[in-house]
């Protein structure tokens, strides 16, 4: 490996985080809020719509890294249900089901909940601040 490429793979970990969960967290918007606007919305309360509240609210956690592990765990298992449930009946190939989002971001969130959120995140600065109160 380049050397000036290991000194970036701390910060293009938090790069992975910071993007994969600002697109996660637009689809929760989508779901919940309504914006962008999309004809097809879940019925409040739905299971759609649950799905769409954790993907903004677990979504927004792992984008500012606060608790990145225990967010990205639930959002990982979210990824992978969402896809056995709505995709996986429909076609074997994830490019035929429309589940390649699903599996991406349920492996790319598997990844964050063993490599954390990187030196940008609130953990990393909560870590930073514990270690010079100590």
């Amino acid at each position: 490996m380049l050397p000036a490429l290991h000194i970036l793979h701390p910060y293009l970990l938090s790069l992975l985080r910071i993007v994969a969960s600002l697109v996660l967290f637009s689809y929760g918007t989508q779901k919940v809020l309504h914006f962008p606007a999309v004809e097809n919305v879940p019925p409040v309360g739905s299971l759609p719509w649950i799905a769409g509240l954790l993907e903004l609210t677990l979504g927004f956690l792992v984008l500012i890294g606060f608790q990145t592990r225990i967010a990205s765990f639930i959002l990982s298992g979210l990824m992978a249900f969402a896809y056995f449930l709505r995709h996986a009946p429909q076609s074997f190939y994830p490019a035929q089901n429309g589940g390649v989002a699903a599996i991406l971001f349920c492996f790319i969130f598997l990844f964050l909940v063993s490599a954390g959120g990187g030196p940008l995140s609130v953990d990393a600065l909560a870590k930073r601040k514990q270690g010079t109160a100590a």
